[in-house]
C-alpha cells in the first residue's frame, strides 16, 4: 500500500513520503500528516526476536512507502551502527520500579540522534528520487539537542548545508560546546537574543517567506528542516517505542497483550506523539505520560482543554523543554479534529494571532490517551537525587522531570501498570545541574572538573561525546538578533 501525505491546514495533498521529507515544512505552514497510521504487519511476538535495525525497517516502510527495500535498509544500516555505544542501539534499565528507555547511546547523547542519525540518509536518498537539483539548506532551531544532533548528521554530507539557531543563554554548557566545537565545512551555528520560541518562529517564517525562498532558488539553494515538524524525523522516533515493548515481551517482563505506560519529558510534543502513533499502530500503551517543567503549557493543555502561550518564559535546568509553543501538538489537534485541515488551520491561526485556542469538548474525548503531569525545577533536583540515592541509577534533569512527574502520576491514580519511561539524555550534558542535585552547590566548580567528578561518583565513564569537546577549539561564532535571522542566511550562504 503507498501512503501519501497531506498537510494539516489543507493546502498540499497526494504528497509522497519521500517528498514530505525533503520539503520539511508544507507550503501552507503546516506539518505534513499520514492520510492514515498504519497498523503493524508482524506481530509483536516476531519483533521481540528482532535487532533494533530489523525493527526500525518493520515500522518505517509502513510510512516512508516511496522508499525501496534496499534503499530503506541502506539508509537504516548507515544510521544505525557504530556510532552508537551499544549493540542494543537503546537499552532498557530497570530501575525504581519502571524502565528506563536510554535514548542517549548516541554519538551526541540525547535523544535526538535516534531520528537525527537517519535523517540525513533519508533526506538524501528522497533528493535523487526527486531528482532535486538544489542544494539543500537544513534550517533548524534548537533547544540544545537537535542542533547538535542535526549538525553532526548532516556534517559534510555532499548537497546539503546545515544553519542552527540556538537561544544565547538558553542551553548548557556542555550543549554549547558541543554545537560551537562541530567540524564540517557545510556547517554553521548561531547564537539568537532571544529564547527558543523566538527561534523556532524565526525559522517557520522563513520557511514562509516566498521571495526569500524565490531568490535562494534562483541562487540554487531549497530550505528543508531537520526540527521534529519533519516527518522524516517524526517516524524513526516511532521504532523506539515499538522495539522497548517488543524487548519487555522478549526479557520476559510482560506478556503478550500486556498494557505498559508510557513516561515523556517533552517541550515540542515530537517524542511523546511518536509513542501515540506507536499505539494507534497496535502496541498496547495505556496511558501516554506528558512530563512538564515548569514551562508548563502541556500540562495545563490537557487539564483545561486551552492551550496559551500567553505567559513568562521560565529558563530551567532541563532546557529542551523550555518551550511554549509545541508544534508537534498541531499533528495531534489535526488527529482530534477528525483530521479537518479548515478546523485545524483556524486554531492555529487564532494561536498566531491570540496566542490561545480551545478545543471542543469532543476533540477533548480524543485526546483522552494522555496525561499532563509537571514537577518544578526543586521536585526534578529532588526526584534524580532520591533515585540516585536509593538505587544508584544517574539521570539526566529532563528525566528527572519525567520521573517525578510518573510519581504523581502512580500516587494520583494507583495505576500499578509496568511503565516505560523516556530517558532522554545523557546525564552528562547536564552535569552541572545533576552534580547540584546530587551533592549541594557546585558554583564555584569548572565544567569539566565536575564531569570528572560525576564519572568518579556515578562509575559511569565519561562518554566520548564529552571527550571530544574538552579541548576541541570553537569555530562558531556567529550571534544575532531574532530580526536579523534572515540576513543571518543570507549572509551565510554569500546572496
Amino acid at each position: 500500500m503507498t501512503l501519501s501525505y497531506q498537510s494539516t491546514r489543507g493546502g498540499q495533498k497526494g504528497i509522497t513520503a519521500s517528498q514530505a521529507v525533503l520539503q520539511g515544512l508544507a507550503e501552507d505552514g503546516g506539518l505534513f500528516m499520514p492520510t492514515q497510521i498504519p497498523k503493524l504487519d508482524v506481530s509483536l511476538e516476531k519483533l521481540a526476536s528482532m535487532s533494533y535495525q530489523e525493527t526500525a525497517y518493520e515500522v518505517m516502510k509502513l510510512f516512508l512507502t516511496d522508499y525501496t527495500e534496499e534503499e530503506l535498509k541502506n539508509c537504516i544500516a548507515k544510521a544505525y551502527d557504530s556510532k552508537f555505544d551499544t549493540e542494543e542501539i537503546v537499552p532498557l534499565a530497570k530501575a525504581d520500579g519502571a524502565y528506563y528507555l536510554e535514548l542517549f547511546h548516541g554519538s551526541t547523547i540525547a535523544f535526538k540522534d535516534m531520528a537525527l542519525s537517519i535523517l540525513p540518509h533519508l533526506m538524501t536518498t528522497a533528493a535523487k528520487k526527486n531528482h532535486a537539483d538544489k542544494e539543500i539548506v537544513i534550517l533548524t532551531a534548537t533547544s540544545g539537542d537537535t542542533g547538535k544532533a542535526a549538525m553532526a548528521g548532516f556534517a559534510d554530507v555532499p548537497g546539503t548545508r546545515i544553519i542552527v539557531f540556538y537561544p544565547k543563554d538558553g542551553v548548557s554548557r556542555v550543549q554549547e560546546l558541543q554545537m560551537r566545537t562541530q567540524k564540517g565545512e557545510n556547517t554553521c551555528v548561531v547564537a539568537i537574543h532571544g529564547n527558543f520560541d523566538d527561534a523556532q518562529t524565526g525559522v517557520k517564517k522563513l520557511f514562509g517567506d516566498e521571495a526569500f525562498k524565490a531568490e535562494l532558488a534562483e541562487k540554487g539553494f531549497q530550505f528543508s528542516s531537520a526540527n521534529s515538524i519533519n516527518i522524516g524525523r517524526l517516524v524513526p522516533q516511532v521504532v523506539y517505542y515499538v522495539y522497548a515493548y517488543a524487548k519487555l515481551l522478549d526479557n520476559q517482563e510482560i506478556t503478550m497483550g500486556d498494557q505498559i505506560n508510557v513516561v515523556v519529558p517533552t517541550g515540542n510534543f515530537g517524542n511523546i506523539l511518536a509513542a501515540y502513533f506507536a499505539k494507534q499502530m497496535g502496541v498496547p500503551i495505556k496511558k501516554l505520560i506528558c512530563a512538564s517543567n515548569d514551562n508548563k503549557v502541556l500540562y495545563d493543555f490537557f487539564t483545561t482543554g486551552t492551550y496559551d502561550r500567553n505567559r513568562e518564559f521560565i529558563l530551567t535546568n532541563s532546557p529542551s523543554m523550555d518551550i511554549l509553543i509545541s508544534s508537534n501538538l498541531e499533528r495531534l489537534i489535526y488527529l482530534s479534529a477528525g483530521c479537518d485541515a479548515e478546523k485545524n488551520a483556524a486554531l492555529m491561526a487564532e494561536l498566531g494571532t491570540k496566542g490561545s485556542y480551545t478545543i471542543t469538548p469532543e476533540m477533548k474525548e480524543k485526546v483522552a490517551d494522555f496525561w499532563g503531569g509537571y514537577a518544578t525545577q526543586e521536585e526534578d533536583a529532588a526526584e534524580i537525587k532520591r533515585v540516585f540515592d536509593d538505587t544508584g541509577y544517574l539521570m539526566d534533569t529532563h528525566t528527572g522531570v519525567a520521573s517525578a512527574v510518573y510519581k504523581k502520576y502512580a500516587e494520583a491514580t494507583g495505576d500499578t501498570t509496568r511503565t516505560v519511561i523516556a530517558s532522554t539524555a545523557s546525564p552528562y550534558k547536564f552535569s552541572h545541574s545533576v552534580m547540584e542535585a546530587i551533592a549541594g552547590d557546585q558554583s564555584s566548580k569548572e565544567e569539566f572538573a565536575l564531569i570528572d567528578e560525576m564519572s568518579d561518583l556515578s562509575g559511569i565513564p565519561v562518554p566520548r561525546a564529552v571527550e571530544e569537546i574538552r579541548h576541541a577549539p570553537i569555530r562558531h561564532n556567529r550571534e544575532c538578533d531574532v530580526d536579523s535571522m534572515k540576513a543571518e542566511v543570507a549572509d551565510i550562504l554569500g546572496i
